[in-house]
Order: structure tokens, then sequence, then C-alpha cells
């Protein structure tokens, strides 16, 4: 026992070691690049997420599920933030984090008035409409420099989207397609209060106190129609808090380590997750100008990529 036991504290600190040296070489990697990989993580994550969330949903109440949502995304974080202390998390401007918060429950709101009506390629997709938005306030609140490349990028991209919404606004689900939509700008702003709060909050604080805030928020709405979930509704939820806090955090770390314009072109491939997760979850066939879009959306993101790429080396 001794042996088998001394065995896995070895294996665990030469993975603990390997670790570390992986951890030390991507630190000497350029900002842009760091930057670009954790939202290309926080894109993956956030599809997964999106896709329990809205099988949840149709189950169970929309503010239901808002708020058990974020009141397990702080559940998640308890070990971190009890392993590190209560006052490590004590943000140093909580009048900040609570107006994230509340732009954010505003935001989430739309978001889930509408999720159980589109399918979740059609949702990713109008949700691109999302980095317009933050690069223009981008440029305003912060004075980040527009590069061409990114404005052509954001440009291209964008006209990929038109050419999924478009059909999608004369049909039926036109209404939800218009409040999902209206979501974006929401959305947007409260990822321009989190790139300020990174100034001075650590990204595991700011995800802590979006957890706290959303959850506080969204309770009395919650209340108003609660349903006892079942114990698979339950591991569901648990899961969301995993996926969720993960998503924020590494979506965080990308708006800590460089421009929020430049991270801002990989949310492109968002719509390759949301499109193969809802063919495997909901049996979503995306349609041809879903599929269209997507071509011309993975184009422009390639380019930019590329573009940046050059410019970093």
């Amino acid at each position: 026992m001794a042996v088998s036991s001394d065995g896995a504290r070895t294996k665990r600190h030469v993975l603990m070691r390997r670790a570390a040296v992986a951890h030390r070489r991507a630190s000497r990697w350029p900002a842009t690049l760091r930057g670009l990989l954790w939202a290309t993580g926080a894109g993956l994550t956030f599809a997964m997420l999106n896709t329990l969330l809205r099988q949840l949903s149709m189950q169970i109440g929309a503010f239901e599920t808002q708020f058990l949502r974020y009141a397990f995304g702080l559940v998640a974080m308890l070990p971190l933030i009890l392993r590190a202390g209560v006052a490590a998390y004590r943000p140093k401007n909580i009048l900040g984090q609570f107006t994230r918060g509340a732009v954010h429950t505003a935001g989430l709101l739309l978001w889930f008035a509408a999720i159980s009506h589109i399918t979740i390629a059609d949702t990713t997709a109008i949700g691109f409409t999302g980095p317009i938005f933050i690069m223009l306030g981008a440029a305003w609140m912060f004075g980040e420099r527009m590069r061409w490349e990114r404005w052509v990028a954001a440009l291209i991209g964008f006209g990929g989207v038109l050419i999924v919404l478009a059909p999608k606004l004369t049909g039926s689900g036109g209404l939800y397609a218009l409040i999902m939509l209206s979501s974006s700008p929401v959305f947007a702003l409260s990822f321009l209060i989190t790139k300020s709060l990174t100034r001075y909050e650590r990204p595991e604080v700011i995800v802590a106190w979006q957890a706290i805030s959303v959850a506080m928020l969204s309770l009395p709405l919650a209340a108003l129609h609660w349903t006892m979930p079942t114990a698979w509704q339950w591991l569901g939820f648990a899961t969301c808090g995993a996926l969720g806090s993960l998503s924020h955090y590494m979506l965080t770390r990308s708006f800590s380590v460089t421009d929020i314009s430049a991270t801002q072109s990989v949310k492109f491939l968002d719509l390759v997750w949301a499109t193969i997760l809802g063919w495997l979850v909901f049996g979503d066939m995306p349609s041809q100008s879903t599929l269209i879009g997507g071509a011309v959306i993975c184009a422009s993101t390639l380019w930019i990529a590329h573009r940046e790429a050059r410019r970093m080396a």
C-alpha cells in the first residue's frame, strides 16, 4: 500500500511539473495568440453550455433555469474560494461587479425568452452581431486601435450572419429571432464592463461575482414560477455550473491578455460547434442559409487569424 501511495504521489508530482513547464512555455507566446486560444476554448464550452441550457429551458421555466445555472456556477467555484480564502475573492469595486451582473441579467432575460424557440446554430449566428457592438464600444470606451483587418473580418463575418438570419425573420420564429438579436448589444456592454474590470480585478474574482450577482438578481423571478427539478435535471444544472464558470473564466482570461477587439475574430468559430451539437442533440439539420453563412464566417475567421499571425511574427 505504501509503495502504491508513493507511486501515486510520484505520478502526481511528474504531472504537476510537466503542467508547470507547459504553463511557462505558453506564457512566452504572443499575447494576441494566447487571447485567441482562450477565446476559442471559451467558444467551445459556451456551445456545450447553451445546448444543455436549451434542453433544460424546454423542461423548466426560463427564469428558474437562469437562476440555477448561475447558482451552480457559484457552487462549482466554492472549492477554489474556500482554498484561497474568502478575502482573496473580495472585489475592489463591488458596485462595478453588480453593475456588470445587472447588465448581464438583462441580456439573459432576453436570451432565455428566445432560446427554446430557435435552433442552437441560429442562436449562435445571431449572437455573432455581438462583436460589431463590442468593437465599436471598445474603440469608444477604451480607445483600442481598430486596424482595418479587424473591421474587414468583422464586416465579412457579419455579412455571413445576415445570410443565416434573413430567412428566419420572415418565418414563424421571426419574433424570437429579433428578441435574441436584441440581447446582443446588452451582452456586448456586459463584456465591455468585464474588460474594464480586468484592469484591477483577477479573472476568477470577476467570474465568482458574476455568479453571485446574476443569481441574486434572477432569484425573485425564478421564485414566481418554481418547479422542483428531477434528479437528472439537478445533475444537468450542476454540469451547467461547471461549464459556465469555465467558459467565463477562459473568456475573461482572453480579455485580460489582449485587446478585446482581437479576440472577436475567433468567435465566429462558435457556429461550427453549435451546428454539430444541435444536430447531435436535437436533430437540428442546418439550413442552406446557415451553411452558406457559416462558410462566409469561417473564411473571415481564417483570414483574420492569418493576418494576426503574420503581424505577430
